[in-house]
């Protein structure tokens, strides 16, 4: 069978419903392919994010029952559970349940026209000549040929499309490999503040997290460069010193794995015809992880780009170059920031880690960080944070910290 609309978009995901929205909302005809028969299933993230990034987005509030709570602040623990507390005035993070938030943004997307097909894979790219002209697509017993003038992957990390349009995907070295688990019989949190644990003892080359949920549950989980991340978890929640007074009798309800490029976006993300959004693009903070709201800003971005190709009728490389123009000057500048703090952050030893938590306290760094409103975007927030005395205390203790690590290594 062969059928065709203005855009496919493949994947159902925050940032392939987000554009297929934004397209929808001007008149396009959006097809969205989504390998499972429901959206938002499996999860792939813990759905921490900040109020501010889905306020700038047009997505805050959201509807009843999709925010599971909300958050003031943020204790993290050095290896040994030296603790760092920071506090804010008013919610400044929220934790979603992201089967429910997928589904709510992929609603919007159908009440504005876009028409998904669930259960159906995009087995592969149709091309001719250069360009890319639909995709094959196999669900519910039938092979679909289908038509488009430009096709937005939005694949996640599995990057089989990705290459079939002679992109590269992100280096195997850049990748964490996350668990990230629903409990019950959680002790001893604040169920206003998000808990973070630092330390190649339990999370090496990344971080674990409890995220409260309430009612004595929460979301824990953890990502590992080297490892396998179910035995670390097993590890955080019996063994750290902090962690297991708070999840030693906690049980695990679920738990899925997935994942994370750290190396931000991948050098080309469109060709002729195509363009890659969200995970397929490695959209993600390299510190922390999260991809959902650089995911949604990108998507939006697509969307504008790819509405002004259908309307020049140009949907060539050199048309669809625009988007990576235009995100890069968005999150460029935050990217390289936060990719250098990784790799410092890479280069701390567990004792560093330590000494740095012990520093932060001894300076009271928790009181030049309690105005700083912004967490998506760092770089800016470093330029706005630089001129203050704890701030830079601490940053060059951190430099001073990670670099004698090289040194000494050497």
């Amino acid at each position: 069978m062969k059928c065709s609309s203005d855009v496919i978009v493949i994947g159902g995901g925050p940032s392939g419903s987000f554009c297929a929205l934004n397209m929808a909302k001007t008149g396009i005809d959006v097809a969205v392919f989504e390998e499972h028969g429901e959206i938002g299933f499996p999860c792939h993230c813990a759905g921490h994010l900040s109020i501010n990034g889905l306020k700038n987005l047009g997505l805050y509030p959201l509807p009843k029952g999709i925010v599971e709570n909300t958050f003031r602040g943020i204790k993290i623990y050095s290896p040994k559970g030296l603790e760092l507390s920071i506090r804010f005035t008013s919610p400044i993070t929220c934790v979603v349940n992201r089967a429910l938030f997928d589904k709510h943004i992929s609603h919007l997307a159908e009440e504005a026209g876009a028409r998904y097909f669930l259960g159906s894979r995009v087995e592969a790219l149709i091309v001719e000549g250069k360009y890319v002209r639909g995709v094959v697509a196999r669900g519910k017993g039938e092979v679909l040929e289908f038509f488009g003038k430009v096709i937005v992957n939005a694949e996640g990390t599995a990057y089989k499309i990705l290459k079939q349009a002679g992109l590269s995907p992100p280096s195997r070295d850049s990748f964490v490999h996350c668990v990230n688990a629903e409990v019950e019989n959680v002790e001893n949190i604040e169920p206003n503040i998000v808990e973070v644990f630092l330390g190649n003892a339990y999370a090496p080359g990344f971080y674990a997290w409890l995220i409260p949920k309430g009612e004595g549950k929460a979301k824990v989980g953890l990502g590992v460069k080297t490892g396998n991340p179910r035995a670390f978890l097993q590890k955080l929640m019996h063994k750290h010193p902090v962690a297991s007074k708070k999840l030693g009798r906690a049980a695990i309800l679920q738990e899925n794995f997935h994942p994370i490029p750290l190396d931000g976006s991948i050098k080309k993300t469109y060709s002729d015809g195509f363009l890659a959004v969200g995970d397929a693009a490695s959209q993600v903070k390299p510190t922390t992880g999260g991809g959902v709201i650089f995911g949604l800003n990108c998507a939006r971005i697509a969307a504008e780009v790819v509405a002004d190709a259908i309307n020049s009728k140009d949907f060539s490389s050199k048309s669809l170059s625009a988007y990576q123009r235009r995100f890069m000057r968005l999150l460029g500048f935050d990217v390289k920031v936060m990719r250098e703090a990784r790799k410092m952050l890479n280069m701390t030893s567990d004792k560093g880690l330590d000494d740095l938590i012990g520093f932060c306290n001894k300076v009271r760094l928790e009181k030049g960080l309690q105005d700083l409103g912004e967490i998506d975007f760092q770089g800016r927030t470093f330029l706005h944070a630089w001129r203050n005395p704890r701030i830079m205390a601490a940053l060059v203790f951190f430099l001073f910290i990670s670099f004698g690590n090289v040194l000494s290594a050497h």
